[in-house]
């Protein structure tokens, strides 16, 4: 819906850029009964994101980043007209036009319940290694290596870190992270729920802004004090790690479906299956288990390159049944990446589109990888200037 309106936006004849690179905010008045907050990266490429109440990210074109911009400094409508008349050259009725309906759209995302953390406006959340931004759109943190004594096999790297860091130094990394421009932190581990400060992390990129997700088993979810702990922080999205053969973990999924519902919360939740020789034949049955679950999308993989073959037809049978492929969130350490075909991978190639670029991963001691299991330090956010960082990923 949102895509398809876009494409039909103008877009200039190489212009310069209209604004200057950088965020910029906006927080609704207190009688302001949406109580909303905006958030906008705009891009040297002119592209940009909009974070939406710390919830939602939009990526969006040049033409809507410039609409983004006028809204999120507040300012008059007779200027976005006079902008974009002498910018592209069209009659102002159709400007005036397209701007109340890039706002309406705005309008719709704050008063919708379970939205997808990420959604693309005419932009491809897959960035070219030819395209300079300015830094990652999202950062996966490791908090901990830990794992729950009964979870999958493999779950954590063989070799772990010598040290985690304390809470203190993580709100530190959140702080540089947002300084920096990026606007999501994913949580993940090992089990990341194990970490007593995971509330007070999420409350604090909360408070920044940012949009927060965590990749768990699920298991302490099922606990509805917990779980309300967890959504009053601020969490916005969840994946949940499922052991196919463990009822354990069937029943934890159940349980934070109901709950997640019963609290009425909003929460965008995604469940992980990874294919085996053991449950390849048994898939649909599997992801119909998911669905009943009333999970909103689903991430595959395969622990076997021969299962190339039901991993798609895993993928088709989620097209027909409308539930949406999540291919760009960090799986089972142990794992592989999921639904490589679905982005046209070469089979050499171990890592997706985006790892080291739109998004990289902290390990629990704060060195940062260009994704999950890819052994290339490029240095240790809490200790590293981040420019440093950085710049490595473009070498």
């Amino acid at each position: 819906m949102f895509k398809n309106w876009l494409e039909n936006l103008r877009t200039p004849n190489n212009k310069p850029q209209a604004f200057p690179p950088g965020m910029y905010s906006y927080m609704a008045p207190l009688d302001d009964p949406l109580n909303y907050r905006l958030h906008l990266r705009v891009e040297s490429s002119g592209k940009g994101v909009l974070m939406v109440n710390a919830s939602t990210i939009l990526h969006l074109n040049e033409t809507a980043t410039e609409y983004a911009y006028f809204l999120v400094n507040n300012l008059p409508n007779y200027e976005v007209i006079q902008h974009f008349s002498k910018r592209y050259k069209t009659k102002s009725s159709i400007i005036e036009n397209d701007y109340q309906e890039f706002k309406n759209r705005i309008d719709t995302l704050l008063t919708s319940q379970d939205l997808d953390p990420v959604i693309s406006l005419d932009f491809d959340r897959n960035i070219s290694s030819e395209e300079e931004i300015s830094a990652p759109y999202r950062l996966d943190c490791a908090i901990t290596y830990t794992v729950d004594s009964d979870d999958i096999s493999g779950s954590s790297p063989t070799k772990c870190v010598d040290r985690e860091l304390t809470t203190d130094e993580w709100i530190s990394i959140i702080d540089k992270s947002w300084a920096n421009g990026i606007p999501h932190l994913l949580f993940t581990g090992g089990e990341p729920t194990l970490r007593e400060d995971l509330p007070l992390l999420l409350a604090h990129a909360e408070k920044n802004g940012q949009v927060t997700g965590l990749l768990t088993n699920g298991k302490k979810l099922g606990d509805p004090s917990y779980l309300q702990k967890l959504l009053q922080a601020g969490l916005d999205h969840t994946m949940i790690v499922l052991n196919p053969e463990s009822n354990s973990s069937w029943e934890a999924l159940a349980s934070f479906s109901y709950w997640a519902e019963t609290l009425r919360e909003d929460i965008f939740v995604a469940a992980h299956l990874t294919l085996t020789k053991e449950n390849s034949s048994n898939i649909e049955t599997l992801i119909d288990k998911i669905i009943e679950a009333g999970v909103s999308a689903v991430s595959l993989s395969e622990n076997d390159s021969t299962l190339s073959g039901e991993l798609q037809k895993a993928r088709d049978y989620l097209d027909d049944q409308d539930i949406e492929l999540i291919w760009d969130l960090p799986v089972p350490y142990s794992e592989l990446n999921p639904v490589s075909l679905e982005l046209e991978i070469e089979k050499n190639d171990e890592s997706p589109p985006g790892s080291g670029k739109a998004w990289l991963y902290v390990e629990p001691d704060g060195d940062v990888l260009p994704s999950q299991g890819k052994n290339q330090v490029l240095g240790n956010i809490l200790k590293d200037d981040w420019g440093t960082i950085w710049n490595k990923t473009k070498q």
